[in-house]
């Protein structure tokens, strides 16, 4: 598939594939929360083609502009028309209720500081009987507060994970149903392993505590080696005390707005 998208979307922000798990449709209008450079937003313009839309959502400027650049880069000097994309938080949609089939989401609903408003919105731009599938961090059990209070873990998408059990009552607080989380097995120490990768999301420069990503994925849309150097130490760094695995979780989540 990554073929048929610019080569400057895929900036390896993600921890999943939610377009595969979203089963979209031609015709369909489906919304990237996070969406980064947009590389999940063209692989789902794809499926629901030119008489559908993909929509993406980020709360920062840089990764706006560079989405919407890519789209008009697009494939082959062809621009990509059935796509949109917004400066906004991933709490506060600038969409209309009931306008959207598919939410998905690329490991960016574990950095939201108020996960259950992100539920509300997403039930709010469903129509009845749309469906939210989300590729995300969750927790097996507490973390140890040398993890918890650790950006580098914070940044690597780790510690603002929540339980699958917290992330099924945000659901069904929400108003869905037939919610299914399910861990995908990936070994999280692995990434820790790899030079310029992150944690669950490739990684961007280290942000200071007070601009650390409540909405984007994993970070600033900059992505540097330095960043990346940094992150990749910090982790290197807690999973020779830690097996991550032990705590957290890769999964895909999916979810349907009853009708």
């Amino acid at each position: 598939q990554l073929d048929s998208i610019p080569a400057e979307a895929n900036m390896g922000l993600s921890c999943g594939n939610p377009t595969a798990l979203a089963n979209l449709r031609p015709g369909e209008v489906v919304v990237d929360l996070g969406c980064g450079g947009g590389l999940d937003v063209f692989l789902a313009a794809a499926r629901v083609g030119p008489s559908g839309k993909a929509i993406g959502i980020d709360m920062t400027p840089e990764m706006i502009e560079r989405a919407r650049a890519n789209a008009a880069r697009g494939i082959d000097g062809k621009p990509i028309a059935n796509v949109e994309f917004h400066l906004a938080t991933i709490d506060r949609l600038p969409l209309p209720d009931r306008s959207v089939d598919c939410v998905i989401s690329n490991c960016v609903i574990n950095l939201a500081p108020d996960k259950p408003a992100v539920f509300r919105e997403i039930a709010r731009v469903l129509k009845p009987g749309g469906r939210v599938a989300v590729s995300d961090m969750i927790l097996k059990k507490p973390l140890p507060p040398e993890i918890a209070d650790d950006l580098t873990a914070y940044v690597g998408c780790i510690s603002g994970a929540i339980s699958a059990e917290e992330y099924r009552g945000g659901l069904l607080e929400a108003g869905f149903a037939e919610v299914a989380i399910v861990d995908t097995g990936a070994d999280l120490n692995a990434y820790a392993q790899v030079e310029n990768q992150g944690g669950c999301c490739s990684a961007p420069s280290l942000l200071p505590i007070e601009s650390a990503p409540r909405g984007g994925c994993c970070g600033s849309a900059q992505p540097s080696s330095a960043g990346s150097s940094q992150v990749h130490t910090g982790l290197h760094r807690l999973i020779a005390r830690y097996d991550i695995n032990e705590y957290a979780a890769s999964a895909k989540v999916f979810a349907v707005k009853p009708k």
